[in-house]
């Protein structure tokens, strides 16, 4: 979660606000809301009220989307080993990824409430995730179909989610999935990185890179400037 808090000011100054990010990887819904994250307090503790905008874009670790699509890269041999455990192979478990929908659903939406309470001025926007998988049909090795086919559905519906608890708690929601279609992790120019071995100054597996990260930054921008 990012906050700015002399927004109006710096719509004449283009936009170059001064963030407050309290954002931290492997966040979930409850992190935002209520749980301690390596000795962190809760994001929205960092609201005070002052704020003018605040984004946010959470929900992908609630259904294990990211971690998910990690385990499916592995080799079959890597994933049936006791260290990658049973909770991270049961990302690949498609019931259990469809009830996790659902109670994500209920956690977006108490995201909304609780970050306009906190910050009655604001502009919440609710900043979707950066399309990681190529179109149905098309391949995106090392991932075998099945597996790719889950990541797509958790992605679309994790966005139809979204879209709803905003709508439902005065948010506003920036369509980054739709704007970065055609810059997937397999595509020519890609925002993402896909599988991948973590190497110390390089994203990590589907995550963005840095043409990503500039990407979603412009399409705030042009959100907010309309």
């Amino acid at each position: 979660m990012r906050s700015a808090r002399n927004y109006p000011h710096l719509l004449a100054a283009d936009l170059a606000l001064a963030l407050v990010d309290v954002s931290y990887s492997g966040a979930t819904t409850a992190h935002v809301l209520s749980d301690s994250q390596h000795g962190t307090a809760p994001q929205v503790e960092a609201l005070d009220g002052t704020e003018a905008v605040v984004t946010v874009t959470i929900g992908g670790n609630d259904i294990a989307y990211v971690p998910g699509l990690i385990v499916a890269s592995l080799p079959g041999l890597v994933r049936a080993l006791p260290v990658v455990g049973g909770r991270m192979r049961g990302a690949l478990d498609p019931a259990a990824r469809e009830e996790a929908l659902h109670q994500v659903a209920d956690s977006l939406r108490a995201v909304g409430t609780t970050v306009r309470e906190r910050s009655p001025q604001a502009r919440v926007l609710f900043v979707e995730y950066l399309t990681l998988l190529p179109p149905p049909g098309d391949p995106a090795p090392p991932l075998k179909p099945a597996h790719a086919d889950l990541g797509r559905h958790l992605a679309s519906r994790l966005v139809e989610i979204t879209a709803e608890a905003a709508a439902e708690t005065g948010c506003e929601v920036v369509p980054v999935a739709e704007m970065s279609r055609d810059h997937h992790a397999w595509s020519d120019d890609p925002w993402t990185v896909g599988a991948t071995l973590p190497i110390p100054g390089r994203p990590l597996a589907f995550h963005p890179n840095l043409a990503g990260m500039r990407a979603v930054a412009t399409m705030i921008r042009q959100h907010l400037t309309g």
